[in-house]
């Protein structure tokens, strides 16, 4: 498959659309649902639904399942980023903060990305990059700034969020260094079954051992995590990392901010300020400047190393 974006199929243009509407509506859901659903028990319940919908898929469409010895411990640890960390974190963060401004936080990923990129898989830091990386992190520095004034020097809620980006950008480059070779419902069924178990864990050990009934709104959150946001749309992220180039697949959460952002506006009914306005409009330049190839820059070969589906 060619690396140019102009050049890949409809279908993989189809699945970056789906992405970035399913993860983007996602925010306000998950907002919705905290709001009456323990975090650990709301969090237990989708990773492990998940896992239990793409393991049914698996067994029904005959994919293998087997992981080779040498490959637990990657797969732990990848597990561990992609899943333990970045759902918890990101669950806590989203209780302090608007559904629009946590979107903008975490979907600072990519930028993470090219710093352990650079660190990691010894990728070359470019000017662009850098030029990208000042440009995130003003806004990013203008948001965390603001959050200290409009909490009174707590900006906790979006260092959670920070950190979750931080976590789930460790996990995709991890995936690029140590490529498994798994079909992509295989590896993202064992990433669920296994950054689960932790967060099960802390359920059972944090979360009150009653629950009082939810509403409307809690449970149309929570249905919408399981079956969009964890098995449709991580299904469809590795399956887009398997299969574009490094930079194509992090673009398509380019705009994922955007319609979280508008989604926010519409369901939740909030009300965004110029600080958000600004700092979004800082990150997508800093993306857009490192994922972006420029025009006398030939298009690159080498895809991204992920789950390779059978």
């Amino acid at each position: 498959m060619s690396s140019h974006p102009a050049t890949l199929p409809r279908s993989t243009w189809l699945l970056l659309a789906m992405l970035t509407l399913g993860w983007g509506m996602n925010w306000p859901m998950i907002k919705m649902a905290v709001a009456e659903v323990p975090v650990w028990t709301f969090r237990g319940i989708c990773v492990w639904g998940g896992a239990i919908g793409l393991f049914a898929i698996a067994r029904f469409s005959a994919t293998s399942l087997h992981v080779p010895r040498k490959h637990w411990g990657p797969l732990l640890l990848m597990s561990l980023c992609n899943v333990t960390l970045w759902n918890v974190l990101v669950t806590y963060g989203i209780r302090m903060l608007p559904a629009g401004r946590s979107a903008i936080l975490a979907y600072t990923m990519p930028l993470w990305t090219v710093l352990f990129s650079t660190l990691i898989l010894h990728e070359k830091l470019t000017v662009r990059r850098v030029a990208g990386i000042v440009l995130g992190m003003s806004g990013l520095g203008l948001l965390l700034t603001d959050s200290i004034v409009a909490i009174g020097g707590r900006p906790l809620g979006a260092l959670l969020i920070v950190s979750a980006a931080i976590c789930w950008s460790m996990g995709t480059v991890l995936m690029k260094k140590i490529p498994l070779g798994m079909s992509t419902t295989s590896f993202t069924a064992w990433n669920f079954l296994l950054g689960g178990v932790p967060i099960v864990a802390g359920a059972l050990i944090l979360d009150p051992p009653h629950w009082r009934p939810i509403g409307p709104w809690a449970v149309t959150g929570l249905v919408y995590n399981v079956f969009v946001a964890f098995i449709l749309c991580h299904w469809i992220w590795f399956r887009i990392v398997s299969l574009a180039p490094a930079g194509v697949s992090a673009l398509g959460t380019l705009s994922i901010p955007v319609v979280a952002v508008f989604s926010g506006m519409a369901i939740l009914g909030e009300k965004p300020d110029w600080t958000e306005i600004c700092a979004l409009g800082l990150i997508l330049a800093a993306l857009a400047t490192v994922l972006v190839p420029s025009r006398s820059q030939p298009p690159a070969s080498q895809t991204a190393a992920g789950p390779a589906d059978k």
